[in-house]
């Protein structure tokens, strides 16, 4: 029996924030590439797998790539987070601080470019494909390779649902189903108690993941990054809707990214910003809270109306994918081969009115991705906006 030659190297990392759904991703691509000829190597932190490779055969690199086979992916590929591991971590931009000792003689500006040498590792390892899962921060340096050569299959990963080109991302339903699922077990003390819920979600820039939830019922009102909003009419929003509920509460969903008129900027959680420029959010929802009830005697005959604040996080991050996030990337892992297979690179799988499809991979860079507030938002409402569902993709809201 003859040894079945190797039709070269596919490497995949995962990078950014983990969501449900990265696994079962890793899964679909190397099985499929295992048994098409090839073999895969997994990087492990992200991008930070690429720069800490050294160029030695005798030397042990496992801490950043390993050599992925069926057995290792199908025991993690039903599982949250990602098993490679994840990191913010971007090759064109390396701190001093964070160059890895073997560079460091080497790269001594405060601000380094580590392209070349990722160049040389990938030649080092033998990588022909490499297939990047992440958002639109870690897709552009994707981009950025593509560039130098490197032949780029993405896929797009992010709670926001906010990568540009394609109406998915990986992570987006859990996140949308576990948002729903906790607001309804959080009614129970907010009813008992006659208060207002405001619940922080996750969207920095795009405010999907407060519009889905709230169209599909989990809350009365919602803010978005895209729009400024006025806390003393969500105030009376908000004091109406409790008053005219039988269980006398009422929900506000606050993206992290959301401002309202009076604020100059986000609200940080921390000043420290990542490699790509941005600072954690975190107390939004808060601010907003104590402001609600600052304003709350104006709209209930002078009484005060008490909340109960709760920032979701990682609780809708973590855990086991969803049916959707255990099916699309499946599918979008073998879309990738697909493309391998004919030879086809530089290209993004995505998503589109409900089919899926691929684009060109510098969509990622070409735009951002935000609610079209003039089509699905309702600004005097602080709700979405829908007038028609015939013929819109699965989740209503794509980008503008």
């Amino acid at each position: 029996m003859t040894k079945q030659i190797s039709k070269g190297t596919i490497a995949i990392l995962t990078g950014g924030g983990d969501v449900p759904g990265l696994n079962p991703a890793i899964r679909a691509i190397t099985i499929r590439a295992l048994r098409e000829g090839y073999k895969v190597l997994g990087f492990r932190r992200g991008w930070a797998g690429p720069i800490n490779i050294i160029r030695d055969k005798k030397y042990n690199n496992t801490p950043f790539v390993m050599e992925l086979t069926e057995e290792i992916v199908n025991k993690a590929g039903r599982t949250g987070g990602t098993f490679l591991h994840t990191s913010r971590t971007r090759p064109s931009s390396v701190k001093k601080s964070e160059v890895p000792e073997h560079l460091k003689d080497e790269y001594t500006n405060e601000m380094n470019d580590l392209t070349p040498e990722v160049l040389k590792n990938f030649e080092f390892l033998g990588i022909d494909y490499l297939i990047p899962i992440g958002g639109d921060d870690t897709l552009s340096y994707g981009v950025r390779l593509y560039k130098e050569g490197v032949k780029v299959v993405a896929i797009p990963k992010t709670m926001d649902n906010d990568v540009p080109g394609t109406d998915y991302c990986i992570g987006f339903s859990t996140c949308v189903t576990r948002t729903i699922s906790l607001v309804n077990s959080l009614r129970t003390s907010a009813g008992s108690h006659e208060r207002i819920l405001v619940i922080e979600v996750f969207g920095r820039y795009a405010g999907y993941t407060a519009l889905l939830p709230t169209m599909a019922g989990a809350a009365n009102r919602c803010v978005i990054p895209e729009h400024k909003f006025d806390i003393e009419h969500l105030t009376e929003l908000l004091v109406a809707d409790r008053n005219s509920s039988g269980s006398k509460y009422s929900v506000a969903l606050v993206s992290e990214g959301a401002t309202f008129k009076g604020m100059e900027n986000m609200s940080f959680a921390d000043q420290t910003a990542d490699a790509y420029g941005h600072k954690k959010l975190g107390g939004i929802g808060l601010t907003v809270a104590d402001k609600i009830k600052e304003f709350t005697p104006q709209f209930n005959k002078g009484k005060t109306i008490n909340y109960i604040s709760q920032n979701l996080g990682y609780m809708v991050r973590g855990g086991d994918p969803d049916a959707m996030d255990s099916i699309v990337p499946m599918a979008y892992g073998n879309l990738a081969l697909d493309l391998i297979l004919k030879g086809i690179h530089g290209r993004l799988v995505i998503l589109r009115n409900g089919r899926y499809d691929n684009a060109p991979l510098d969509v990622v860079t070409a735009s951002k991705k935000l609610v079209d507030v003039s089509q699905f938002y309702n600004i005097e409402r602080l709700r979405p906006l829908y007038k028609t569902f015939e013929m819109k993709p699965t989740f209503i809201m794509t980008g503008s």
